[in-house]
């Protein structure tokens, strides 16, 4: 995103962060949608294609968590770094909703 409209949204270098925080969010709600999904499948096929893309769906979190893990925006192992950062990611989020609403 143009620095100058993240600047002017409050989001300053937080936009990655936020993107990347949402896109993980995406990515488990898919896993676990699949994961529900073939339990209720009634064909072996859409068995087999639901756990192809539950699969897919699973690879795109770790990588996700790994872009996420090494530019410091995710701390699974570090409860109190994870908090913090939640915080941050969730007041962004409401500070930009704000802003949005003022508009």
């Amino acid at each position: 995103m143009n620095q100058l409209i993240q600047n002017i949204m409050g989001m300053g270098g937080l936009t990655d962060q936020v993107i990347a925080t949402d896109f993980l969010m995406s990515a488990k709600s898919g896993v676990r949608n699949y994961s529900v999904a073939i339990t209720e499948a009634a064909t072996p096929e859409l068995r087999d294609a639901l756990r192809e893309q539950l699969r897919a769906a699973i690879e795109t979190h770790g990588k996700i968590s790994d872009y996420m893990i090494a530019k410091g925006y995710y701390h699974p192992h570090n409860l109190s770094e994870q908090l913090q950062g939640d915080l941050t990611v969730s007041n962004t989020a409401l500070n930009l909703a704000e802003k949005i609403k003022q508009e």
